[in-house]
């Protein structure tokens, strides 16, 4: 296999330039950063040993939310910086980062009462500084139920129904990404930092770098190195010699994947289960995400499995709060395993431990920042990139002050979501003016937004093959231009989220799809074969699930 022009011009980048900062790891925290310092005026190079999003980046909950359950904590200043910063990234990416209604039944024996939910929504809106329409709302018990049909009526009290936004974790990592390159910033995938060069004082001046690709090794110098390396975090910590008895706990979630058929939600619903957790039901286009569970993790955090017990708890809790659906295991079309970074607190469960985040400074100069959420990512990224600026003050340079929050990410500018919504009948007229299926308008705007267009301008130079195919195919060669997809599974995870969101729709375009990473990467059929099943592991991945070895933690079903 040949690597594009592209990257083969951004490797020789890497051996002849000197960056200002090196950024290793490639998730939500490490685009944030490089997006951050790049328009601070830093010259950035962000690094990622596999696909961008790749680890828990594209594992989570897919929820830009305040994080509702901290409140129990009394983690106040964390559930209102995260509570604001839901607003904050909705206007820079409406067309990622959805509005999403959520309903809250209170149930006999649940967690949370009418008096305590009035209370605690009513501090959450207040954190968060939230207005208008959005404001929490109390129901009666029969409101709850119009609400949410399928909610079990005999063990209803009430509900509770607030705004939170869903997204895809793995496209807000890479649009990040792309505005941070629009930046200035340069970002490759499959490129390993392996090891540190350092000057006599002990100071970091160089990476070694290992492009998973071709098997090179480039030695890149750098003035400063962030490690946002999520769960592999003391990984680097390690080979720094900088660890110490502050460390990474590692927190297993699992979410299952159902048709919108089975469980036909009328809004995303957040419910009790009988160990004291909670979970999300998710409406998203043609399904139902579900999740997730909370257990210790002491595995590769390159391969989480989704295990039998994983998915049976799961659905145990899910049929006790909508019993009339009763989702067996064949009902489940995919899955996603993740871990959450936390930092370790002795005596406390991953749920207990706090999810704010951390920042180590070592001798040497390594920057690491590790814990935090999701929908925290861009402060994350500003209170890191200032630490940089601490160490260029201290070197008699000076950061730029920019701020992310006035930043449009890539697939915008949108004015609001009514644009958006507005936006999907522009897209779905497009594709019927090109023969093709105007119902994939909402999934193409909400991956793309405003970059659909070149996608089924280049879907109608495509003569042969199927109609779905075309689509595919030419998304899947857009993503290789645009969004440095190197290998088919690139797209078919994490680009187009079809692994997870929209399996069905695998089969019926994957060799077209396949064609295309061929002709970019000249493959030889050894080459299409090795990735033809590559996908096809990752479909037995996440869809069929075995029991977990002994010994291994997982969750356990509470009989009621």
């Amino acid at each position: 296999m040949k690597a594009t022009s592209k990257r083969s011009q951004k490797l020789e980048k890497l051996r002849t330039h000197s960056f200002d900062l090196l950024v290793i790891g490639g998730g939500i925290t490490g685009a944030g950063v490089a997006l951050d310092a790049a328009s601070r005026g830093l010259d950035v190079l962000l690094v990622e040993r596999h696909d961008f999003a790749s680890g828990t980046s594209s594992k989570s909950t897919k929820l830009i939310h305040g994080g509702l359950r901290y409140l129990k904590n009394l983690e106040i200043g964390l559930v209102r910086e995260v509570g604001q910063e839901r607003a904050v990234v909705h206007e820079i990416a409406p067309h990622l980062v959805r509005p999403e209604k959520m309903l809250l039944p209170l149930v006999e024996g649940g967690s949370l009462g009418k008096m305590t939910t009035s209370m605690a929504l009513w501090v959450y809106d207040f954190l968060a500084d939230v207005e208008g329409d959005d404001k929490r709302v109390m129901l009666t018990k029969e409101e709850t139920a119009e609400y949410e049909p399928l909610v079990r009526t005999d063990i209803l009290k009430g509900g509770g129904f607030y705004a939170e936004y869903r997204t895809d974790d793995a496209r807000l990592t890479i649009e990040n990404i792309k505005t941070a390159e629009k930046h200035g910033a340069t970002a490759l995938n499959y490129v390993e930092a392996t090891e540190f060069v350092y000057d006599d004082d002990g100071q970091i001046t160089a990476v070694i770098c290992h492009d998973r690709f071709s098997g090179e090794h480039i030695t890149v110098q750098t003035s400063h190195v962030i490690s946002s390396t999520g769960p592999w975090v003391d990984e680097l910590r390690t080979v720094d010699k900088s660890m110490t008895d502050r460390h990474v706990f590692l927190s297993k979630g699992v979410h299952i994947v159902v048709s919108r058929e089975r469980l036909p939600l009328k809004h995303a619903v957040y419910f009790d289960v009988p160990d004291g957790r909670m979970f999300f039901a998710i409406p998203r286009l043609r399904c139902t995400y579900i999740g997730t569970t909370d257990t210790a993790y002491k595995g590769d955090p390159d391969a989480i499995p989704t295990y039998l017990e994983d998915v049976e708890y799961i659905l145990h809790g899910t049929n006790l709060i909508f019993p009339t659906v009763n989702l067996k295991l064949e009902d489940v079309e995919s899955s996603w395993a993740g871990v959450r970074p936390l930092i370790y607190e002795e005596g406390k469960s991953g749920a207990e431990m706090s999810r704010k985040d951390e920042i180590f400074e070592s001798e040497s100069g390594l920057l690491s920042i590790a814990g935090g959420k999701l929908t925290g990512y861009r402060k994350m990224a500003e209170r890191v990139v200032d630490r940089v600026g601490k160490q260029m003050k201290e070197d008699g340079k000076k950061l730029k002050h920019t701020t992310t929050k006035d930043i449009d990410l890539t697939g915008g500018p949108f004015k609001d979501f009514a644009a958006v919504l507005a936006y999907e009948k522009e897209i779905a007229a497009l594709l019927e003016a090109a023969s093709l299926s105007p119902d994939r308008a909402a999934y193409l705007v909400s991956n793309y937004g405003k970059q659909s267009p070149e996608i089924i301008e280049a879907a109608t130079h495509r003569k042969e093959g199927t109609d779905v195919g075309r689509l595919a195919a030419a998304e899947a060669a857009w993503c290789i231009e645009h969004e440095l997809a190197l290998y088919p599974i690139d797209w078919v995870e994490r680009r187009s989220g079809r692994l997870y969101f929209d399996m069905p729709s695998i089969e019926p375009v994957l060799e077209e799809v396949l064609a295309v990473f061929a002709e970019a990467y000249q493959y030889t059929e050894e080459d299409t074969n090795r990735e033809r099943e590559r996908i096809r592991k990752a479909i037995k991945w996440v869809s069929e699930f075995e029991a977990a070895p002994e010994g291994v933690v997982v969750p356990e079903i509470v009989a009621v």
